[in-house]
C-alpha cells in the first residue's frame, strides 16, 4: 500500500539530458517553413551561401552551416538537398533538443554512439570562419596561414572546454563552456580581435610567432633544446624535461623508439597558454602534472625540493642570493595553506589565489624574480583581463613594432 500523496505531481520530475522536447506543433511549423524555403531554390537544393536562410528558420547559428552542409549534401556536391535536410532535421529532433546535444549530433554526422566531438570535427566550421568572416578578409590570399589559424583555434577550444583532458569534448563539457555562445557571436561581431576567446587573430599571431622562433628547421616540431630557449631560457631544464615526459603531451612524435621526443604545434599551444596564465584550471592541472614526478596525485616535499634545487643553482650562477629551501617551503605552505602540510594537492592549488607565484617559484626564474621584487598581494590586477589576454596584447604590439621597424 502506497499513500496517495506519493503520487502528487511534485513527486515526478522528468529528466531531459538533451533538453526538453519542443511541442509537436512548433516542430511542424518549422518543418513547413523548411519545405517552403527549399521550394524557392532550383531543384530544391541550396548552396552553402544560401543555407543560412534555412538555418535561420531552424534557429541554428550561421557558422554551423559547413557541418550541416557536410551532413546534408550528396556525394560532396556542395549542395544541401531538401529530402536529406528534412531527414536530418526530423532525426535530430528525436534525440536532441538543446544546442549542445544538437552541435555534437551535427559535428559527429548523426553517429548515435558518439556523444562527443573530436578536434578534426571542428575543422570545417573554423575553416568557414577563415573563408568568410569580415575580420579575417585580409587572410584570404595568405592560404599558408589558414591551416595554422584553424589548428590554433581548435587547440585553444580543447584547452578550455575539454576539462577531462580526454581529447574528446563531451556534451556535458560543452554545456559548461561558452563555446556555442562565442560561435554565435562570430556572426554579430565584425572585429575578430574583439572575440578574445579562441578566434582572435592577434592571439593566433602571437602563438604562431612564438613557435616559429623556436622551430628552427620549421618542420612544425620542436625538441627540448628548442623549448628551453623560450622566453630567454626562463624555464628550468627539469621542468622542460617533464613537459617532454608525456605527462602533458598527447604523443612524443617519435618515428623510432631511439629518437628524441618532439612537441607538436598543438602541444605548444597548450604549453604557451599554461605558461603565460597559470591561474586557469587547465594551467594549474598542467603544471601540477609536471611537478608530480611519481604521479601519486600530491606534491611531496621531495618533489618541491627537486625543482627548487635547480632554481637555487641558477640564481647562484648569476650572483643572486637564494632563500634556503626550508625558508622557501615555509613561505609556500603559508601561501597555499594546504589541508595537509606534508603534501600539496591539486585542490589546494585551485583554492589558492596565488598559485601562479607558487609555480614560478619552482621553475620559472624570470617570473620568480619578478614576483620577488614586488609584493604580489599589493599588485592591483584588472579582474576583467586575464593574464593571457594581457600577455597577448603586449606581445602583439611588440611584434607589430618590430615589423614596422
Amino acid at each position: 500500500y502506497i499513500e496517495r500523496e506519493n503520487y502528487s505531481s511534485s513527486s515526478f520530475r522528468f529528466y531531459f539530458p538533451h533538453g526538453k522536447p519542443q511541442p509537436t506543433i512548433a516542430l511542424e511549423r518549422t518543418l513547413r517553413g523548411i519545405l517552403s524555403a527549399f521550394d524557392t531554390f532550383p531543384n530544391n537544393q541550396v548552396t552553402k551561401d544560401e543555407l543560412p536562410r534555412i538555418l535561420k528558420i531552424c534557429g541554428l547559428p550561421f557558422y554551423w552551416r559547413m557541418p550541416v552542409m557536410i551532413f546534408c549534401q550528396q556525394h560532396n556536391s556542395g549542395l544541401a538537398e531538401r529530402q536529406k535536410f528534412v531527414e536530418f532535421w526530423k532525426q535530430m529532433n528525436v534525440y536532441c533538443h538543446d544546442a549542445a546535444s544538437r552541435f555534437v549530433y551535427i559535428l559527429s554526422r548523426g553517429q548515435r554512439y558518439r556523444n562527443y566531438i573530436l578536434p578534426e570535427d571542428l575543422i570545417p566550421l573554423v575553416q568557414d570562419v577563415v573563408d568568410t568572416h569580415p575580420g579575417l578578409a585580409f587572410l584570404k590570399e595568405a592560404t599558408e596561414f589558414h591551416s595554422r589559424y584553424v589548428h590554433t583555434v581548435i587547440a585553444r577550444i580543447f584547452y578550455s572546454v575539454n576539462r577531462s583532458w580526454s581529447g574528446k569534448i563531451s556534451i556535458a563539457e560543452l554545456k559548461k563552456s561558452d563555446l556555442l555562445e562565442i560561435i554565435t557571436l562570430l556572426e554579430e561581431e565584425d572585429d575578430i580581435n574583439q572575440i578574445m576567446a579562441f578566434f582572435s587573430y592577434e592571439h593566433f599571431y602571437v602563438i604562431y610567432c612564438k613557435f616559429w622562433e623556436l622551430d628552427k628547421d620549421h618542420d612544425l616540431l620542436i625538441n627540448q633544446d628548442d623549448l628551453s630557449r623560450h622566453s630567454d631560457h626562463a624555464l628550468s631544464s627539469r621542468i622542460v624535461e617533464r613537459i617532454f615526459s608525456g605527462c602533458v603531451t598527447r604523443n612524443d612524435n617519435r618515428k623510432n623508439p631511439d629518437d628524441e621526443p618532439k612537441m607538436s604545434y598543438t602541444d605548444f599551444v597548450w604549453f604557451l597558454l599554461s605558461e603565460e596564465d597559470k591561474r586557469t584550471p587547465t594551467a594549474i592541472e598542467y603544471w601540477f602534472r609536471c611537478m608530480d614526478l611519481d604521479g601519486d596525485g600530491v606534491l611531496s616535499m621531495y618533489e618541491l625540493e627537486f625543482f627548487y634545487e635547480e632554481q637555487q643553482q641558477r640564481m647562484e650562477s648569476i650572483g643572486i642570493e637564494s632563500l634556503p629551501f626550508e625558508d622557501c617551503l615555509c613561505q609556500m605552505l603559508d601561501m597555499i595553506k594546504p589541508q595537509n602540510r606534508d603534501a600539496i594537492t591539486l585542490g589546494d592549488l585551485k583554492r589558492c589565489k596565488m598559485t601562479h607565484v607558487f609555480f614560478d617559484t619552482f621553475f620559472n626564474l624570470e617570473k620568480y624574480l619578478d614576483h620577488e621584487q614586488r609584493d604580489p598581494f599589493a599588485t592591483q590586477r584588472d579582474e576583467y583581463v586575464s593574464d593571457w589576454d594581457r600577455f597577448a596584447a603586449q606581445e602583439y604590439e611588440l611584434l607589430i613594432t618590430e615589423e614596422n621597424d
